[in-house]
């Protein structure tokens, strides 16, 4: 007999898989698409030599989180390498504002604001796994290190605001834009929590990027699930819960809209409320291209990043995070931008490379973004249209056809405001619970959110454990035997 059912192959429930099994629950995963993985994919698009990733491609969680750091990925053989120089923000002009792993040096770069900069995210990242804890936790209980939120608190608030602290353009786009990834207003408390987590790992644990691609992170987590029995139904949608039949435990690694779609005639009526009235955030409009040469930037001190923020100035962001989440399709949206190789160097072959671009867009957005990347990209890197061999669009609207967790493209799964940062996705004492006995949600719905830190499925299945077989959580290591196979 099947102990537990996972639907949804994502980071977080592969994690949740991970979490059970070891437990010594029989697990069965399903999976609509035809591999695993969900964000963690990577697949030849044009060249069989050259891969690309699907979705996510930089892991600063990975490198951080709890259960990341239980599971140890480096002792499964996935080596997250890190570039020097996380990520970089052009600027008009030439000019480029940079942060290293080194906070002096990003202080000197930084120049009058370099102390202010140190001031800001030295206390944080010599405290980065109490601040990383907190903001990657259920958003339930206390802190062990109650330092965390006495650091964290006055940051927030005093980023949340218009007024920049600093007193360069360079520093502050710089911070704004790591902001930016909570895809949402700006200023806000959100993103002020976002741009503190983030910008502080850069000079902790780092922002790195898998060898080989995000898939070598899924294929380690299946590996694993698979030695303690679990087993994989891939090319299964699951479109009613009632397919499961009497499975005890049934970990959904959906979004509310997803589970509403397979389970919501079971549902009480309030709670069905609940969920139609989670709220999701801008799309993400992706664009892969393969290319002949490194991206030839103005300044090449961006080439060297290991993720470059293309939005201009601190108020060119602001005006573009907000025209995104009223719904206005602009042509300078913020994008993201990463040459893999640059810090993999076996991502390039052939004499090509992979670059991986997003754009911020509104919810649902059916244009083509591979123009609009490609114009932002050469804005600040005249040339490289020249180096394209081959590209291809994925818009907001067929993002959420590859994942049905990406709702009108919101990679987030849901939006990162103050309140869905707290009732996610509604208001109960234990979020990963539902009104279903032995039915939980683990998706980036559920807190702390989204990115690829696993939390969300190893904290639900915590929960479910607890309740269900009166169980811990299991040690995540692989033991010396596990690592000889």
């Amino acid at each position: 007999m099947t102990d537990a059912a996972i639907v949804g192959t994502g980071p977080n429930g592969l994690a949740a898989a991970v979490t059970l099994a070891r437990a010594g629950l029989s697990v069965s995963l399903f999976e609509k698409a035809d591999t695993i993985g969900g964000g963690l994919r990577t697949a030849p698009l044009f060249d069989r030599d050259v891969q690309h990733d699907i979705c996510s491609a930089v892991h600063p969680m990975a490198a951080a989180s709890a259960f990341f750091r239980a599971f140890d990925l480096a002792a499964r053989g996935v080596q997250l390498l890190q570039p020097d120089l996380p990520y970089a923000h052009p600027l008009p002009g030439g000019r480029a504002a940079a942060a290293w792993r080194s906070m002096a040096r990003t202080a000197e770069h930084l120049g009058a604001d370099g102390p202010r900069w140190t001031r800001l995210m030295g206390p944080l990242a010599d405290r980065s796994r109490a601040i990383v804890d907190l903001l990657l936790s259920d958003q339930r209980s206390l802190p062990r290190d109650l330092t965390a939120p006495l650091l964290l608190l006055p940051r927030l608030l005093t980023h949340a605001t218009s007024r920049s602290p600093f007193a360069t353009e360079e520093a502050a786009a710089l911070l704004a834009g790591v902001a930016a990834h909570a895809v949402g207003k700006l200023p806000s408390l959100a993103s002020s929590a976002v741009a503190m987590l983030l910008a502080h790992t850069a000079h902790s644990t780092g922002w790195p990027l898998p060898e080989g691609g995000s898939a070598r992170i899924a294929d380690a987590l299946a590996a694993d699930i698979t030695a303690h029995g679990g087993v994989f139904h891939t090319g299964h949608h699951v479109r009613d819960l009632a397919e499961l039949g009497d499975i005890p435990l049934v970990l959904l690694d959906v979004s509310p809209k997803e589970f509403l779609a397979i389970g919501g005639h079971r549902l009480p009526t309030r709670y069905q409320r609940a969920l139609h009235r989670f709220r999701y955030g801008p799309g993400a409009a992706k664009a892969d291209f393969l290319v002949s040469g490194p991206v030839p930037w103005t300044n090449p001190l961006v080439g060297r990043a290991g993720t470059v923020h293309l939005g201009g100035t601190r108020a060119d962001i602001i005006r573009q995070e907000n025209a995104t989440v009223a719904g206005e399709r602009i042509d300078d949206p913020f994008v993201l931008v990463v040459d893999p190789a640059v810090t993999d160097p076996s991502r390039a072959a052939g004499g090509k490379r992979p670059i991986w671009a997003y754009a911020h867009v509104p919810n649902g957005d059916t244009r083509d973004p591979t123009d609009l990347i490609r114009r932002r990209i050469e804005a600040y890197a005249p040339g490289f249209t020249d180096t394209i061999v081959d590209s291809r669009g994925l818009s907001a609207a067929q993002y959420e056809l590859y994942n049905p967790n990406y709702v009108g493209g919101d990679i987030a799964s849901g939006a990162m405001t103050l309140r869905q940062s707290l009732a996610r996705p509604s208001v109960r004492r234990d979020p990963y619970s539902t009104p279903l006995n032995g039915v939980y949600l683990c998706s980036s719905s559920t807190p702390p959110g989204p990115s690829v830190h696993g939390m969300c499925g190893y904290l639900a299945a915590r929960t479910a454990l607890k309740r269900h077989h009166g169980l811990d959580v299991p040690d995540l290591a692989p033991t010396r035997k596990e690592l000889h196979r």
